[in-house]
C-alpha cells in the first residue's frame, strides 16, 4: 500500500484530462470500501464539464483551487429509510469510499484533494443545488482530480506519544 505513504494533497493539475479507464478503476475503488452492514449507501458524481467544475467551486470557501481539475467527483449519500439500514453510519461509510478515492487516484499517477463538505448543511445544499440532487441524496465532498502540476513530500505523522498500549 505505498499510496497511504505516497498520498499528498494536490491542488494545481495539468489541463489533461483523466482517462475514462482510471475514472472506472477509481469508482471501482471506492465502491470496494466497507460499509455499516454492507449498507452501501453511496452513489458518485463524475463532473468533468467545466462549467458545473466552476460551480462547484464556489460551494465552500476552500473549494476554490477545484475551478482547475479536470475531474470532481462528488460522493453522495441516500437519506431514505429504506434504502439504509444503519443512516447515522453514511457518513462513515463515505468517508472511507472517499479515501478509496484518493488512494487509488494516487496509485493511477494522479493527484487527487479532498474538500470536505459534510456535515454542513449550506455547504450540501449548495453542491445539491449544482448537481440537481434532492433530499434523498446528500452530497458527501468535493473530490478534485487530475495530473499533478506540483509535487508534494508526504510529511511523516507518526507521533509515538499518541499511542497507549495497554
Amino acid at each position: 500500500m505505498n499510496s497511504i505513504f505516497h498520498r499528498t494533497s494536490i491542488r494545481r493539475y495539468t489541463e489533461q484530462k483523466v482517462e475514462d479507464e482510471k475514472i472506472t478503476q477509481i469508482l471501482k475503488a471506492a465502491m470496494a470500501a466497507p460499509s455499516a452492514g454492507n449498507q452501501q449507501p453511496w452513489e458518485f458524481y463524475v463532473v468533468t464539464k467545466k462549467e458545473t467544475i466552476e460551480e462547484l467551486a464556489k460551494t465552500s470557501p476552500y473549494a476554490g483551487f477545484t475551478k482547475n481539475a479536470p475531474l470532481i467527483i462528488v460522493p453522495c449519500y441516500r437519506t431514505r429509510e429504506d434504502q439504509l439500514r444503519f443512516k447515522d453510519y453514511a457518513e462513515i461509510d463515505l468517508s472511507i469510499a472517499t479515501e478509496h478515492i484518493l488512494l487509488e487516484a494516487d496509485a493511477l499517477g494522479l493527484g487527487s484533494t479532498w474538500c470536505g463538505i459534510a456535515p454542513l448543511p449550506d455547504r450540501m445544499d449548495a453542491v445539491a443545488a449544482v448537481l440537481g440532487t434532492d433530499e434523498s441524496l446528500r452530497p458527501f465532498a468535493i473530490v478534485a482530480i487530475g495530473y499533478p502540476a506540483e509535487e508534494k513530500k508526504q510529511q511523516d505523522r507518526y507521533d509515538e506519544s499518541r499511542i497507549h498500549r495497554i
